[in-house]
């Protein structure tokens, strides 16, 4: 059901007014495009018809991108399914690294380079702390976010961590202290620091770049470096739904619009620093829509990353068996049926919502009767202001 306002509502207003006064990349210019077509005519789509009441309705095409708020759901429930599958039956950490603000520039001007290094300090420094705490290869899932909650921009990693490793002798060992908190807040945060902090001066000496931000890393040097640690929860289930509301996230969703008028938009969003109380922030539209395309992520980064035990070539190369026991085998339950389960049918076991149930009787199902064709039209507004 659409809601009062959406983030396609915004680009429609505020989209040309941004492109003329800022310098957008043609893959800002896409998404952004492509949000505004979500589930419109112009990507096509199909007539439905009940078999019951012979009520007719017309659905329309997903734009399919990852930053578009529309086009989530169902990626995130498959894709908590698939991880609740493959996690081990322990306990679970959630772990947050966050870098300071003064490097937000330097990440701006390469943000691959700047994630990929993110990426690569928060694993090692898990690495590290597992060998050199319990003598384990450990693992991680990590997702990365690149907003806080008034859309400023603010990268840091999630990371599902947990309570248990392989030896060097080839055996599981349950790692964990009795308090908790799998390893010590700061010194997490020192190694942490240290290492991003040394991989990106080497980075920019490699690039000629390091004159250019030298600064901004001197003033990171200084700067109190944070990583939260949450005890572990009730059983890894649920941290991985827990964990699950971070996956497929984007910088603003539709639900959390609260108006748009004038050259305004007003949103909810939490504030930490009053105990997590909901307020309303107010920005005007098209700073509003820069801080959204902020977080539009390059082309094919990969924002969720598995590691350690938790990595497939990982498991592959150990031959790493989980032992699941209290968990159902629904591989096993779905070839019971006949045929292999579909999208359908799995997102339908998932979220028990039944998309092809007619919404007017309730009792047929809707079944394609004509296909929509796409709407081939020319640009739209956001290109034709950047090319005038």
């Amino acid at each position: 059901m659409r809601t009062k306002f959406e983030l396609a509502d915004a680009v429609n207003r505020f989209g040309a007014r941004l492109a003329g006064r800022n310098k957008l990349t043609p893959l800002q210019l896409k998404v952004l495009e492509k949000i505004v077509q979500c589930r419109t005519a112009a990507p096509g789509g199909h007539e439905e018809a009940c078999d019951n009441c012979g009520a007719v309705r017309y659905s329309y095409n997903s734009c399919g991108d990852r930053h578009c708020p529309k086009c989530q759901a169902v990626k995130q429930a498959f894709w908590i399914d698939d991880l609740v599958q493959s996690t081990l039956p322990v306990k679970h950490y959630h772990i947050v690294f966050t870098v300071p603000h003064h490097l937000n520039t330097v990440c701006l001007h390469n943000q691959r380079l700047y994630y990929n290094l993110l990426f690569s300090a928060v694993w090692h420094t898990l690495r590290s702390f597992g060998y050199s705490y319990f003598g384990v290869e450990n693992g991680a899932v990590a997702v990365l976010h690149t907003w806080g909650q008034n859309m400023s921009f603010h990268p840091h990693i999630h990371c599902l961590v947990p309570a248990a490793g392989y030896t060097l002798d080839g055996k599981w060992k349950n790692i964990g202290h009795s308090g908790k908190y799998l390893y010590s807040i700061h010194q997490l945060s020192n190694a942490f620091k240290g290492k991003f902090l040394d991989s990106l001066k080497r980075a920019l000496q490699r690039q000629d770049k390091l004159l250019l931000f030298n600064d901004k890393v001197q003033q990171t040097y200084a700067a109190r470096w944070v990583v939260h640690c949450e005890p572990s929860l009730a059983s890894a289930e649920h941290v991985v739904r827990y964990l699950g509301q971070y996956t497929h996230r984007v910088a603003i969703t539709n639900q959390r619009i609260l108006n748009i008028s004038g050259d305004k938009v007003t949103f909810i969003a939490k504030d930490y620093r009053d105990r997590a109380v909901k307020k309303p922030v107010t920005l005007s539209g098209v700073e509003f829509l820069r801080r959204f395309s902020m977080h539009i992520l390059p082309v094919r980064f990969v924002k969720i990353r598995r590691y350690g035990i938790y990595n497939h070539t990982t498991k592959r190369n150990l031959d790493l068996q989980f032992d699941l026991p209290e968990k159902p085998d629904i591989d096993k339950l779905i070839k019971q049926k006949e045929g292999p389960e579909t999208n359908q049918e799995r997102f339908e076991r998932l979220t028990g919502f039944n998309p092809c149930l007619c919404p007017i009787c309730k009792k047929g199902r809707m079944k394609a009767v004509r296909e929509l064709p796409r709407i081939r039209s020319p640009g739209y507004l956001l290109m034709k202001q950047l090319h005038a």
